[in-house]
């Protein structure tokens, strides 16, 4: 069921007030902000509503009340209000990001900006696309030789001499190469799997061990034509945190953000476009350290082919439109660095910001706690 405009509206005012504070928001500090057109008692009943269809969390009777993810995500998704940058903000990164500096010494600074200007840890990681094999061609030179020649997708070439301990005719080369070419090419490493290795040995009758010569200078090939820098400041801004005054908890995040941990998790395959950004709240984190926090993250424009991403990791109770504003500028700034421009953007969520995330479905919330 939809929430109604004034349900909204003090959703959006219980996770403004949380934001701020720290603390479990009452009816009386809602009561008290005065521009909700309704009284106490009638805050109170809504309050209550929210908490039973998700929206918000009673940690204890007495007590206030608290955001859930779901809340959270309705307040990303619709309520909550852009934010500009201040003037001194704007100057700041623009001078900053407007150096002579080379491409790692520019990430690392953008990093540390965005750490400093939003008080989290932050993350910067360019990745060149993976690369596919366009074309296999197998040189036959003797019995006991051949070379493989790899035309990639970004144009390289790779090749290898093969030396075999037993002679091999020069028709079994020209099979294999027929096989490669058509089964193998415009594929990632990871679908070059033992099942395809086997049937083009089954194929090319090949009784040999050739066939698995070649997949794996393919695989190796494929493996070492991805190019992936990263680079982590600020992860001790967690200790300033409310959230993570346990430092076993806070211990853990840090730790698991030092390992790199960071690169497998985070959706970098979804984000296509440049300046995008995509907003991962509590539980829609697919790492278990990640549950309790929340990743912003905004794609920008690396060049030479490759897309890189800035991103901070905080509590739940981020200020989320603050952030996506800082965020959103610092990752065009290196788009126009990077990628080719001369000048920094105008700043504001108007350069192609488009906020992503899972929208929580109340029914299965629900159905969960019904199972609980």
């Amino acid at each position: 069921m939809e929430l109604t405009p004034r349900k909204k509206k003090i959703l959006a005012a219980v996770i403004e007030e949380y934001i701020r504070t720290a603390e479990p928001v009452g009816s009386k500090a809602i009561a008290a902000k005065g521009n909700l057109g309704c009284s106490p008692a009638t805050i109170r009943n809504e309050l209550a509503e929210l908490v039973s269809r998700g929206y918000l969390e009673q940690p204890h009777t007495s007590a206030g009340r608290v955001p859930t993810p779901l809340g959270y995500r309705m307040y990303v998704n619709e309520l909550m209000e852009t934010q500009d940058l201040s003037d001194e903000e704007v100057a700041e990164i623009a001078e900053r990001l407007s150096g002579p500096l080379p491409p790692d010494q520019l990430m690392s600074d953008a990093g540390r900006i965005a750490s400093q200007l939003t008080n989290y840890p932050a993350l910067t990681i360019t990745a060149r696309p993976a690369a596919t094999i366009r074309r296999f061609d197998l040189i036959y030179l003797d019995a006991n030789s051949f070379i493989i020649v790899l035309l990639l997708s970004t144009d390289a070439v790779k090749n290898k001499l093969v030396r075999l301990p037993v002679s091999v005719d020069q028709t079994m080369i020209q099979k294999l190469s027929t096989l490669f070419n058509a089964h193998f090419t415009g594929i990632s490493e990871n679908a070059i799997t033992p099942g395809m290795i086997h049937a083009a040995e089954r194929a090319a009758e090949d009784n040999l061990g050739i066939t698995a010569v070649i997949a794996a200078f393919a695989i190796e090939t494929l493996t070492d034509s991805e190019q992936t820098q990263a680079y982590l400041v600020g992860e001790t801004q967690l200790l300033n945190q409310p959230e993570f005054r346990d430092p076993d908890k806070a211990h853990r995040l840090m730790r698991y953000l030092t390992e790199g941990g960071h690169l497998a998790d985070l959706p970098l395959e979804e984000m296509h476009g440049d300046n995008e950004l995509r907003v991962l709240i509590g539980p829609e984190n697919v790492a278990e350290e990640l549950k309790d926090s929340s990743v912003i993250i905004a794609t920008y424009d690396a060049g030479d082919n490759m897309r890189g991403i800035i991103g901070v990791v905080g509590p739940t109770r981020m200020d989320y439109s603050r952030v996506a504003a800082k965020l959103s500028y610092i990752a065009a700034g290196l788009s126009k660095r990077l990628g080719g421009g001369s000048s920094m953007p105008p700043p504001g969520l108007d350069n192609k910001l488009i906020i992503k995330g899972e929208d929580f479905d109340e029914r299965e919330i629900k159905e969960e706690e019904n199972e609980g």
